[in-house]
């Protein structure tokens, strides 16, 4: 139980530290706001007094007792006689409170809201930055759908909570000292009375706040659920239409939102209760309030002037009591929301070693003993050994799952190699002490699945170096066979793609790809079935574009397709997460195996001997 509590206890201190590192840039403007919210509360305070001198002294000719400034304000009037025959004079008086307290709600909604979309503003920066820090293997373990609930909806959560309600604490402790103060000053006896439900309405307050946390805290979770299922099947439309899978993915949506809603009603069912049984509460106080006051101004108690003056400093009272509870709501809120956007700013960013350096990269790359298993996986790759030399060109041919990719992302440190599992170097260096920047600027990766964003085709080409030129950009496209389709267009270069490329074919997609890395010459160039989706002559027209292009580069070229890789001066076969076969085509070929099998049935020659 000590355990758990130390840790609630930290989580809280790093969710007040990470609010206060989000303030940055709007404290000052916050601060403005509640300097303004204290001189609207004293406005409030300052107004029911006017009144009570009004009715008491200046009407009534009761002999005055206040303090010595108000008697010197006062005096300088003329006194309370000259005041009751100038009542005017005090009506003024009540005007210029009003006015100071309208001109301080304003400055405090103008310095809040500023103040309040800074503060959007910082959160969207700082999140937005450390997500783009991540590691790959963080984004492969949270779904998107549910970063972008985090990055939106807890958000917009936790800025109402610090504007709305957080700004309002310093005028609400101000109301509720001077109100008591004041009720006390009149009359002690009504002010206790007044008092004896209040703690009352705090403690179920109080017990209310640990209900509802849980509950919004499932309400969250599951529109992060619901949001990711919309993000999926809006990016895989094509996928749901090719399949006439929308009556079944409408009802998978439609259960999941049946359940979102009903947690919701859930929630709201006890909300209910508590806002009812707080305004039952409430009523109960102030009829008490009400009817001992009318007692004691018939038994002489009280002045009249008095009891119009304590009505309105109870209602000033019972408002922020009864704020309380909706308080304790948002902070339920804010609290499940600033922990869930804690948890994306506490995932640790990639970074390099302290030695680290950028060492020249056209150099040999050397695998040791590679081992690698994705977490709670098995071991998808085994002891991997092999050296490619300089400007050579890999192949590598394997079955769906054998590692290939991985073997490309480790290189690339997308995903990163544990210590105890071999090493990777290039030119001697171990990747693990060269900086990931300079490693991923220097060596072009063509993924196996193409991402284009929603922009035009040229601007997709030129993504990793936009101040290239447009022949540049068309250079690049020529050496990716992809120059005579986009001229083809009616717009060429500038036709926009939809979201994901989904406008392009698969194989235009991969075109596009390849040229936005060939536009930024890398000594190391990576092709991850790149060539999947084009034709056989297509495919032959690229590899001589790349080998006259990029001779001096050193090319891994993983493949399905055996003509692709026919050319290469070295071929790794993987099975099973080994390396069962490695050399030239002409060697591989001549030996029996995996890739003699696939060469027989690509050429045809297996059919044949059927």
């Amino acid at each position: 139980m000590d355990e758990r509590r130390q840790q609630t206890i930290e989580k809280r201190r790093r969710n007040k530290a990470l609010l206060w590192r989000f303030l940055k840039g709007s404290k000052a403007l916050y601060a403005v706001s509640i300097l303004s919210a204290g001189i609207t509360a004293l406005a409030d305070m300052a107004e029911p007094q006017v009144i009570r001198m009004a009715v008491d002294n200046a009407l009534g000719g009761k002999e005055a007792h206040y303090m010595k400034p108000v008697m010197t304000v006062v005096n300088a009037l003329g006194g309370f006689s000259y005041l009751g025959s100038h009542i005017w004079i005090m009506a003024l008086a009540v005007l210029a409170i009003a006015s100071v307290r309208v001109f301080s709600q304003y400055t405090f909604r103008v310095s809040n809201t500023k103040a309040s979309e800074t503060l959007v503003k910082t959160m969207r920066d700082q999140l937005f930055s450390h997500i783009e820090r991540l590691p790959f293997s963080w984004h492969m373990k949270n779904h998107t759908g549910d970063i972008i609930q985090r990055c939106t909806s807890d958000v917009d959560t936790l800025r109402n909570f610090v504007s709305e309600q957080l700004t309002n604490v310093f005028r609400i402790v101000l109301l509720v000292i001077l109100s008591l103060s004041f009720m006390l000053s009149m009359n002690r006896k009504l002010t206790l009375i007044s008092f004896l439900p209040l703690p009352v309405i705090v403690l179920y307050s109080l017990i209310f706040y640990r209900k509802v946390s849980e509950g919004f805290l499932q309400c969250d979770e599951n529109e992060g659920k619901l949001s990711d299922m919309v993000q999926e099947n809006l990016t895989g439309v094509r996928v749901v239409r090719a399949f006439a899978a929308e009556r079944r993915e409408r009802e998978r949506f439609e259960a999941q939102n049946e359940y979102y809603t009903g947690l919701w009603v859930k929630l709201g069912k006890v909300l209910s209760l508590y806002w009812s049984s707080q305004d039952i509460l409430s009523g109960v106080q102030m009829l008490l309030v009400v009817v001992f006051g009318a007692s004691f101004c018939i038994s002489g108690e009280m002045t009249s002037g008095e009891y119009i003056a304590f009505l309105a400093y109870n209602t000033m009272l019972i408002w922020p009591v009864r704020m309380l509870g909706r308080m304790l709501t948002e902070m339920s809120k804010a609290g499940v929301s600033i922990g869930r956007i804690e948890e994306i700013m506490s995932a640790e960013e990639e970074k390099d070693l302290p030695d680290a350096s950028e060492p020249p990269l056209d150099r040999d790359i050397c695998f040791e003993h590679v081992s690698y298993a994705y977490e709670n996986g098995p071991e998808i790759l085994h002891d991997i050994s092999f050296t490619m030399k300089a400007g050579s060109t890999l192949g590598i041919i394997a079955g769906t799952g054998m590692g290939k990719s991985t073997l490309m992302l480790l290189l690339d440190k997308m995903i990163n190699l544990p210590e105890g599992h071999g090493r990777i170097t290039i030119g001697g260096v171990d990747i693990r002490r060269i900086k990931t920047a300079w490693l991923r600027k220097n060596i072009g990766f063509v993924m196996q699945e193409p991402f284009l964003f929603s922009r035009t085709i040229a601007e997709n080409i030129a993504i990793a170096a936009p101040s290239v030129e447009p022949e540049d950009v068309r250079a690049a496209s020529r050496a990716a066979c992809l120059d005579e389709t986009v001229t083809s267009f009616t717009k060429g270069y500038d036709t926009f793609v939809g979201e994901r490329g989904v406008t392009l074919s698969g194989g235009q997609k991969q075109r596009a790809a390849i040229a936005r890395t060939l536009i930024s010459p890398a000594p190391i160039m990576i092709f991850d079935d790149s060539l999947s989706a084009v034709d056989t002559e297509t495919d032959a027209r690229i590899r001589a574009e790349l080998e006259a292009r990029f001779g001096t580069a050193s090319i891994i070229l993983i493949s399905h397709r055996i003509t692709t890789l026919s050319k290469a001066d070295r071929i790794l076969v993987l099975d099973s997460g080994r390396i069962s076969q490695e050399g030239t085509h002409e060697e591989l070929i001549r030996q029996e195996g995996v890739y003699r099998e696939i060469y027989e049935i690509q050429s045809g020659i297996r059919e044949e001997a059927i």
